[in-house]
């Protein structure tokens, strides 16, 4: 099993930054971690849960949508077991919960964290 849990999510104006952590736990070990893809997803009241950030088990391909491209990155850290979102230039509607998910190759994202608030002021 794979264990998720988000944090850096918070309150903040329009124009600023955010960076969220995952960190994987449980029986994972630094093998299995870089073992699996991993991608961040957000959520807003009333609306599906999208993608906003993709990144393979290497590191090296990464994937955004056009609403965050320019503005957000993703990286990993696998000595770390982590996983990183920096969010720049963040706007209203950028306000959502978001999520830490994990897959292994070849798999749906099976693996998923609690979610962290993100909340921008305008």
């Amino acid at each position: 099993q794979v264990q998720l849990v988000e944090s850096g999510g918070g309150l903040v104006q329009a124009g600023g930054s955010l960076r969220l952590s995952c960190t994987a736990s449980g029986s994972t070990s630094g093998s299995t971690f870089s073992s699996l893809a991993m991608a961040w997803f957000r959520q807003a009241p009333g609306k599906e849960r999208d993608v906003v950030a993709a990144i393979n088990w290497v590191g090296d391909s990464t994937y955004y949508p056009d609403s965050v491209k320019g503005r957000f990155a993703i990286s990993r850290d696998n000595d770390k077991n982590t996983l990183y979102l920096q969010m720049n230039s963040l706007k209203p509607e950028d306000t959502a919960v978001y999520f830490c998910a994990a897959r292994y190759p070849g798999t749906d994202y099976d693996y998923w964290g609690r979610g962290t608030q993100v909340t921008v002021s305008s």
